[in-house]
């Protein structure tokens, strides 16, 4: 299992539902494509793994990436 926390913006829970889709961007003041996430969770799957986020606005994100035994 792999944790990475951060303190930054944060998700709402929309946010949150939508973060795994191809090409989609949820904070536009930084850059990038909206494809890195989709991949990620796209491996991460394919490999008979998990990926899991929680997030509260204002406070920041922790992702969960369980890896196959």
């Amino acid at each position: 299992m792999l944790t990475v926390q951060d303190n930054g913006l944060g998700l709402s829970e929309l946010q949150q539902r939508q973060l795994y889709g191809l090409f989609q961007r949820l904070h536009t003041h930084v850059e990038g494509t909206g494809v890195g996430l989709y991949i990620v969770k796209r491996l991460i799957e394919n490999a008979g793994g998990s990926i899991a986020v929680q997030s509260e606005v204002g406070v920041g994100t922790t992702f969960t990436v369980t890896f196959p035994a």
